[in-house]
């Protein structure tokens, strides 16, 4: 089965990773040779994921396509569906996910709760919902890794609002963050991973790092899960789906953002759980039955994200430390250059007593750092 992955960055990695246990043949289209996924697939493919021409030609002797980002073009994938190439999710689910506005008006006439939201043209547009605030401004298209996402809590914060088509959210209590995968297989069955707490880093908005099974009540694990298969059946898609939730301070549950891939949140489970979520995609690519989500122990990822002030060749300071730890398993993505703030890899580390485990995540965040030869 000859199977493309649109994206070569770390989570086209490590999908390709899981690709070895089984006989797909495996295709990347990405605009940059040196990506992480460059060297594990069979056949490289550089292009723009999103050009119509690029994604239609990469695509029309394929079998299926999935994705690593959202970002793609979808008219493309639309019309190598319509060609008979199957699609992981569905163009359909991703360009109601690839857009803020979209997907926050799916949300609505679902019945998924999620915060109250106004759309915006513009930054003049936003700054007459002033009474409106404190809310979260996104941008409607090109947001990622917590680019895209700007928090107006005053009037005075509005010359900070995107002068682009966008949504403002209203703000939310939070008490909890946490992070729901979801595997819809293409017979409509569903496997739903372990809740994963995040602990999101505010200057960064981007996870710090996180645990999982979350140690949140039963009741609310079990809203939690009731939305997340609701959200999942109402994009009537198979594929790998992430949902990003709020925990408020009141118990309530409101769903965040969706991603339709895998995702930072599951980076554990190749490690902690039974089948990773990189597995389960592929078993549902390839037709086979969904796998076990069950952990096997509690689990914490820590990103290892560039330092601040650091530009360059990538220097790992504090490795040989993290790998001396019990039950801590580094993943590095093979990029070169480091920059402040970048995702460069990740650790996951296990243990069966969650104190013992926020403390070796808190000293893996405390030793390891990204560094280069050049100060930015």
């Amino acid at each position: 089965m000859k199977v493309g992955i649109l994206g070569g960055g770390q989570l086209g990695r490590m999908l390709l990773q899981a690709a070895a246990n089984y006989t797909a043949e495996t295709y990347v289209l990405e605009n940059d040779p040196g990506c992480p996924a460059a060297h594990l697939c069979h056949h490289f493919v550089l292009g723009d994921i999103t050009s119509y021409d690029a994604v239609y030609d990469f695509g029309k002797g394929l079998d299926a396509i999935t994705i690593e980002i959202e970002s793609v073009n979808v008219d493309a994938l639309e019309q190598l569906e319509k060609e008979g190439v199957r699609i992981y999710p569905s163009p359909a689910a991703i360009r109601i996910i690839k857009n803020k506005i979209v997907q926050k008006q799916f949300y609505k006439d679902h019945g998924i709760p999620s915060s109250d939201f106004v759309i915006t043209q513009n930054r003049a547009n936003t700054e007459a919902h002033a009474d409106f605030l404190p809310a979260v401004h996104k941008i409607g298209e090109g947001g990622y890794d917590g680019k895209g996402v700007q928090v107006l809590n005053t009037p005075e914060d509005l010359v900070n609002a995107f002068d682009a088509p966008g949504v403002l959210e209203k703000k939310v209590a939070i008490q909890k963050e946490i992070a729901l995968i979801v595997a819809q297989h293409t017979d409509g069955s569903t496997a739903i991973y372990p809740a994963s707490e995040m602990m999101v880093n505010p200057a960064l908005n981007l996870l710090d790092y996180q645990i999982s099974p979350a140690l949140i009540p039963e009741k609310v694990l079990w809203v939690a899960e009731a939305v997340a298969i609701k959200l999942v059946k109402a994009l009537q898609s198979p594929g790998l789906f992430a949902i990003e939730m709020f925990i408020d301070i009141n118990g309530e549950v409101w769903v965040n953002e969706t991603a339709p891939r895998v995702h930072n949140s599951g980076h554990h489970t190749i490690e902690a759980n039974h089948c990773s979520q990189y597995d389960m995609l592929w078993r549902i690519i390839l037709g086979y039955p969904l796998g076990n989500t069950a952990p096997i122990l509690p689990a914490a990822i820590i990103n290892i994200i560039g330092a601040e002030g650091h530009s360059g060749p990538a220097h790992y300071e504090g490795l040989e430390d993290v790998l001396k730890i019990d039950n801590a398993f580094v993943h590095l993505y093979g990029k070169k250059q480091t920059k402040p703030g970048r995702k460069m890899g990740h650790v996951t580390v296990m243990h069966s007593n969650y104190h013992d485990l926020t403390h070796k995540a808190n000293k893996i965040r405390n030793i390891l750092r990204v560094v280069s030869g050049s100060k930015s």
